[in-house]
């Protein structure tokens, strides 16, 4: 029964995903300014083959919709007034959590806990990742970085293309909603 328990525990935390958010940006930049934007362009030796290219077009989807849905326009990298760009890093981190669990009745606890009933202890260690995804805005004349949103989620195994870009969907919604910040964000 309790190895029941330890298991179910375990799978209820892998199963949680908490999406951790944070944002900042330069407040002497006039965000106002901005309507056009292009994605900085990767300079690459081969034939525009990319390691998790579909992992890519899924943020690049997401952050296209996130920014026309707030009136700034897709133009090419020479007339943009920003460039947009995305990171992605995984830790790896472990929890390892112990549990004390006492067993049958002890009319002297406090005094003798030895007493009546049994102590035991258990030990649980869970590894798993979790994945920042990071987007950066650059001003296109200056090339400094003047806002950058990013978001944490833990990594769930085995999603299929169409959870993948839910997921993507869903953090880029997050981290973009602070994207132009407000005036007297600053």
């Amino acid at each position: 029964m309790k190895k029941i328990l330890a298991l179910l525990s375990i799978l209820a935390l892998g199963a949680c995903s908490s999406l951790k958010g944070n944002w900042d940006f330069d407040p002497q930049v006039n965000f106002s300014n901005f309507k056009t934007y292009a994605w900085i362009v990767k300079k690459t030796d081969d034939s525009g083959y990319h390691l998790d290219g579909l992992m890519e077009q899924r943020v690049h989807d997401a952050v296209d919709a996130q920014l026309s849905a707030k009136g700034i326009s897709k133009v090419d990298e020479t007339s943009a007034d920003i460039l947009v760009n995305y990171l992605t890093k995984t830790d790896k981190k472990v929890d390892v959590d112990t549990f004390n669990s006492n067993f049958g009745y002890n009319p002297y606890y406090g005094r003798n806990w030895w007493w009546g009933g049994s102590t035991q202890t258990q030990t649980t260690v869970r590894e798993y990742e979790i994945n920042t995804l990071m987007v950066d805005v650059v001003d296109n004349k200056t090339k400094k970085l003047i806002w950058r949103g990013s978001i944490k989620d833990t990594l769930k195994k085995n999603k299929t293309p169409q959870q993948k870009t839910e997921s993507i969907n869903k953090a880029i919604s997050q981290v973009m909603a602070n994207f132009p910040p407000k005036p007297n964000e600053g």
